[in-house]
C-alpha cells in the first residue's frame, strides 16, 4: 500500500518544479538581454574610438594638402606684381599716359598665369588698365591695396572685404622709373575656387586670419566671424526646446565619443593645422555621421543576431505570430482592393484627360473657323472684284472678236487668265488655314508664315486704311513648328492689333521678326492697350462687346505657343498701344543655314 504521505505532497513538487522552470526561463531571457546589451555597448565603444582615430587622421591628411595647396596659389602669386612692375610696355604706358594697350597686355599676361584678375591704377588711384574692362575708370583710393602699396616699395598682401560678401585677396606693387612713383599693379589672388572645391565635400572647412577672423568657408555665412560665433548654434525660442536639444545631445553622446564641437547642433570632429602663411589657420568639421554609419553598420549584424535568437526564444513562449499573420492578410487583401480601385480611377482620370485633348484641338479649329466667318465678307469684296473685271473683259472680247480682232481678244483672254489665279490663290489660302492642324513639325522659315498670314489677312487690310511696317532680317529664321498653328497664331494677333486700332484715327501696326539665340516676332499697334494683364490669357476673357468675340483667340495661341517650347507674352507699349511678343527656339546653325538656302533655292 502506498504511502499517503508520499502521495500528498506529488501535486505540491510539480508546482514547485513547474515555478522553477518559470523562474529559469526568466532568468535566462534576462541574461540574454543583459549579455547582448553588454556587447553592444562594449563594440560600440572599442569601434567608434577605433574609426574616429581614423576618421581623425584622414582629416589631417586633407588639412595638409588643402593648406598646401592655398599656400602654393599665394605664393606663386606673389611673384606676379613685382614681374610686372618692371615690364616695360606697363612702365611706358604709366610714362607717357597712354592706355591703349595697357588692358590688352594684362589680359595677356593674366592668360600667361591664370591669377584671378589684373588692375593697373595711376598716382592718383584711378584704373588705367583691368583684365575686366568695365572696371576702366574707377577710382580705388581709399582702397587698403592702393594705401599700402603707395606707402612700400615691397609687394604688399592685402585682404578686402567685398560689398557681396567674401573677401578679395591681392597683391600689390608701385610701379617706379626713375625713382619716380607711376602707379600700382594689383594682382588678384583666386582663393575662391578652393572654396569650390571644397564645397563638394561633406566636410566643413574654414581659414582664419592672425587675428582668428573667418575669411574662406564653404559656409557663407561664417566669413567675417570669429570660429566660435561661427559654429555656435542659435539659440532656441523657449526654455522647452533648450532641454529637449540638451536631452538629444546627452543621448546620442552616450553611444559615441564626446564630439570636439556642435555646428547646427551636429556633433562635429574639429580638426585644426597651422598654415605657413601670416599665422593663417585651416580648421574641418567632420560630422560624427560617417563614423556612426560604420559603426552601426557593424553594430547591426550584432543585434541582428541577438534579435533572432530572441525571436526563437520569443517563439517558444508564444504563438501570437499566427494571429498576426492573419491581420496582415487581411491588410494585404485591403490593399490590393485599394490598389485595383485607384488603377479604375487613373485610367478613368486617362480617358478624361484624352477627352479633353479632343475637345481643346477641336476649340482651336472653331476658333479659326470663326476667323473664317469673320473674314468672308472681305473675301467676298476681294473676289467679286475679279469677277466684274473678268465680266468685262469678255464682253470686250466678244466685241473684237465680231470685228476679227483676234490679237487683241487673246489679249483680254490673257488678263482674265490671271484674274483666276488670283481668285484661286485666295481660296487656297483659306482652305490651307482652314485644315486641321496636327503634330506635323517641320523646319519652317519664320519670314514666309508671316508673309502668308499677311496674305490671308489683305481682304480685311484693304478694308481699313492701316499702316503696316514690317522688318525682317534677310537670311532665313528657321523654327520647329506645325505652319498651320503657328500661321494661326500670327492671324489672331493681327486681327486683335485690327481691333484694338479700330477707333485710331491713324491706325499703325509695326511687326519686327529678329533672330539670335531665339526667334522673336513682335506685334504692337496703337490702339487702347491692354487692361488687364493678369487675366488676358486666361479663356473667355474679352473686352470685345457681346457678339464681337468669345475670348479665346489668346487662350489658344498661347496653348499653341507652349506645344512649339515656346511662349507668347504681352504687355503695354510706350506711350501707347499693346505689345505681343512671340518667341520660339530657333534652329542649329549649320542645319538653319542649309534649311534657308534651300527655301531660298525653292523661292
Amino acid at each position: 500500500m502506498a504511502d499517503p504521505t508520499v502521495l500528498a505532497s506529488s501535486p505540491s513538487a510539480q508546482t514547485d518544479s513547474s515555478a522553477r522552470s518559470s523562474v529559469w526561463v526568466k532568468g535566462a531571457v534576462a541574461a540574454l538581454i543583459i549579455f547582448a546589451v553588454g556587447v553592444v555597448l562594449i563594440t560600440n565603444r572599442w569601434l567608434t574610438e577605433r574609426f574616429t582615430e581614423t576618421t581623425r587622421n584622414k582629416a589631417e591628411l586633407r588639412l595638409a594638402l588643402y593648406s598646401g595647396n592655398v599656400v602654393s596659389e599665394l605664393q606663386r602669386t606673389s611673384v606676379v606684381p613685382l614681374l610686372l612692375s618692371r615690364d616695360a610696355a606697363i612702365s611706358e604706358a604709366l610714362t607717357k599716359g597712354s592706355y591703349t594697350y595697357a588692358s590688352q597686355r594684362l589680359i595677356q599676361v593674366q592668360a600667361d598665369i591664370s591669377v584671378a584678375s589684373i588692375l593697373l591704377l595711376d598716382t592718383q588711384g584711378r584704373t588705367v588698365g583691368s583684365t575686366n574692362r568695365t572696371l576702366l575708370g574707377t577710382p580705388y583710393r581709399s582702397a587698403p591695396f592702393y594705401v599700402q602699396a603707395m606707402q612700400s616699395a615691397e609687394t604688399v598682401f592685402s585682404t578686402t572685404p567685398r560689398a557681396g560678401g567674401g573677401y578679395e585677396f591681392t597683391y600689390s606693387q608701385q610701379v617706379f622709373a626713375e625713382g619716380k612713383p607711376l602707379g600700382v599693379i594689383v594682382v588678384a589672388v583666386d582663393l575662391m575656387k578652393f572654396e569650390r572645391a571644397w564645397a563638394a565635400l561633406q566636410d566643413l572647412v574654414l581659414v582664419t586670419d592672425s587675428e582668428g577672423t573667418v575669411i574662406l568657408s564653404t559656409e557663407p555665412r561664417w566669413r567675417g566671424k570669429a570660429v566660435e560665433q561661427a559654429i555656435a548654434a542659435p539659440a532656441s525660442p523657449s526654455a522647452l526646446n533648450m532641454a529637449l536639444n540638451r536631452a538629444i545631445l546627452v543621448t546620442s553622446d552616450l553611444t559615441q565619443n564626446y564630439p570636439d564641437a556642435y555646428v547646427r547642433g551636429v556633433a562635429v570632429l574639429r580638426t585644426d593645422n597651422r598654415m605657413t602663411f601670416r599665422a593663417w589657420r585651416m580648421a574641418s568639421f567632420t560630422a560624427y555621421d560617417s563614423v556612426r554609419e560604420r559603426v552601426n553598420g557593424i553594430l547591426a549584424l550584432e543585434i541582428m543576431g541577438f534579435a533572432i535568437l530572441a525571436a526563437l526564444t520569443f517563439y517558444l513562449l508564444s504563438r501570437r505570430a499566427w494571429s498576426q499573420t492573419l491581420s496582415f492578410r487581411r491588410e494585404s487583401l485591403e490593399l490590393r482592393q485599394l490598389n485595383a480601385r485607384l488603377q479604375r480611377e487613373v485610367a478613368e482620370r486617362e480617358k478624361v484627360q484624352k477627352d479633353l485633348a479632343v475637345a481643346e484641338q477641336t476649340l482651336a479649329q472653331s476658333s479659326k473657323l470663326a476667323a473664317l466667318g469673320e473674314m468672308s465678307a472681305a473675301v467676298s469684296h476681294e473676289l467679286n472684284q475679279p469677277l466684274a473685271a473678268m465680266k468685262t473683259y469678255l464682253a470686250g472680247a466678244r466685241l473684237l472678236l465680231q470685228r476679227k480682232r483676234a490679237e487683241e481678244a487673246l489679249s483680254s483672254f490673257q488678263r482674265i487668265d490671271d484674274l483666276i489665279d488670283r481668285m484661286g490663290a485666295i481660296t487656297r489660302q483659306l482652305k490651307s488655314y482652314a485644315r486641321k492642324g496636327g503634330d506635323a513639325f517641320e523646319p519652317v522659315d519664320l519670314r514666309l508664315c508671316l508673309s502668308s498670314a499677311l496674305a490671308m489677312m489683305e481682304p480685311q487690310l484693304k478694308l481699313r486704311v492701316v499702316k503696316i511696317t514690317r522688318s525682317v532680317p534677310r537670311a532665313a529664321v528657321m523654327v520647329t513648328v506645325d505652319r498651320l498653328r503657328l500661321e494661326q497664331v500670327i492671324i489672331n494677333l493681327l486681327r486683335n492689333a485690327l481691333d484694338a486700332t479700330k477707333d485710331v484715327r491713324e491706325p499703325m501696326i509695326d511687326l519686327t521678326l529678329s533672330a539670335g539665340d531665339i526667334a522673336t516676332l513682335t506685334v504692337s499697334d496703337n490702339g487702347h492697350g491692354i487692361a488687364d494683364l493678369v487675366n488676358l490669357f486666361e479663356p473667355f476673357y474679352t473686352t470685345k462687346r457681346a457678339g464681337e468675340g468669345v475670348g479665346l483667340g489668346l487662350a489658344i495661341s498661347s496653348g499653341i505657343m507652349n506645344d512649339f517650347g515656346g511662349r507668347l507674352t504681352a504687355r503695354n507699349g510706350t506711350p501707347k498701344g499693346a505689345v505681343f511678343e512671340m518667341q520660339l527656339p530657333i534652329l542649329g546653325q549649320s542645319l538653319a543655314q542649309d534649311l534657308g538656302q534651300d527655301v531660298k533655292a525653292a523661292e
